[in-house]
């Protein structure tokens, strides 16, 4: 396999639903200390798609690199880790010698998912095997084991995702009837949704830590919403939802739109007037809105794996699974090392700080 990069401007990127490959990502990041540069990719000479790269120092004279879903492209199921592997080692002169690793935050599907071996009797997916196998697999056809799984996941691999191609009533209909209930209750109740702004950030941080605290989410700083909101760029856009009652505010989302793809990305809650049920108004808005701005398909972005109440993240998969969207299992985050005796030392380091990055 001949696999070919060639720099470009992160500004020039051509348009694609993932958020996190395009340039407004790209210029997000880069407010908050990385550096954002791209490259058109070639694979046996045929043109793959762009990537959006990412890199920060982690120490004096020692950076590293990140791919926020990409790339892009899939190659066929059996090369997967034979493209990561030659792409990496081709991006290497780009990243220069000072790079230890680079991460891949893949968004291609596990190939676990269409395993029926992996799944219960009830249809629930078992998650992938343990990572020796996983790795195994994924360097199937290399000389060495060249690409490792990284011990957390940046970017959630489990999501749903909702057909925006049907009917708003369709989509209604398609959704348990608890959260159909729920959601037109709100209104009934008063709830009220609209478009916030730079000066709103201080009801977003207030009710975001309220849900984190409650949740025990890691959470981003407000230095990273305030570079969502005051960011402008052609190829995506970010929005603040916010859920009130007579001025009272009782959630907030923010969503991402990018190309035909709508993302839920962020969402909170208040501690307060939770029989209102906002975040169900809330959900309904944004899905309204994605359609509005002509989106095919809408990211609940972030789930657990399958209906495990032991699972941390298993709140949202309730809450998430109400909407009827549709169950995706990515890869997840995979490093290849330029330099494995830093790579080891840092990996050592990350496994001891896990957490989900919602």
């Amino acid at each position: 396999m001949d696999v070919q990069v060639l720099p470009k401007p992160a500004t020039k990127l051509i348009a694609t639903r993932l958020l996190q490959q395009t340039s407004f990502w790209g210029k997000v990041k880069s407010r908050l200390g990385w550096i954002a540069f791209a490259c058109d990719i070639r694979v046996d000479g045929i043109p793959s798609g762009d990537l959006l790269l990412l890199r920060r120092n982690v120490s004096p004279g020692i950076s590293i690199a990140y791919a926020p879903f990409g790339p892009e492209s899939l190659p066929d199921s059996d090369q997967r880790g034979l493209y990561l592997s030659a792409l990496s080692s081709e991006l290497r002169e780009l990243l220069g010698p000072s790079c230890m690793f680079i991460r891949w935050d893949l968004p291609w599907e596990s190939p676990y998912s269409e395993d029926k071996d992996r799944f219960d009797a009830k249809g629930n997916w078992l998650g992938p095997p343990e990572t020796r196998l996983r790795e195994l697999r994924m360097n199937w056809g290399l000389d060495n084991s060249a690409v490792h799984k990284a011990p957390t996941d940046i970017l959630p691999p489990d999501t749903m995702i909702i057909d925006l191609n049907i009917e708003e009533s369709e989509i209604l209909a398609a959704m348990k009837p608890k959260t159909r209930y729920n959601t037109l209750l709100s209104f009934r109740r008063g709830v009220h949704v609209r478009h916030g702004k730079a000066s709103d950030l201080d009801i977003w941080m207030k009710l975001y830590e309220q849900t984190a605290r409650r949740n025990a989410i890691v959470y981003n700083d407000r230095r990273f919403f305030d570079a969502l909101l005051v960011q402008h760029c052609h190829d995506a856009a970010v929005h603040l939802l916010i859920a009130e009652k007579q001025n009272l505010p009782l959630a907030a989302m923010f969503l991402s739109i990018s190309a035909d793809r709508a993302t839920y990305l962020y969402g909170a809650s208040s501690n307060e007037g939770r029989n209102l049920m906002a975040p169900y108004a809330l959900q309904w808005t944004a899905i309204k809105e994605s359609k509005r701005h002509g989106c095919r398909s809408y990211d609940l972005f972030g789930v657990a794996p399958g209906p495990n109440p032991d699972h941390p993240l298993y709140g949202l998969y309730r809450f998430k699974a109400g909407f009827g969207g549709k169950m995706i299992h990515r890869q997840g985050s995979w490093d290849y090392p330029y330099d494995y005796h830093s790579y080891e030392y840092y990996i050592a380091q990350e496994s001891t700080a896990k957490g989900f990055h919602l």
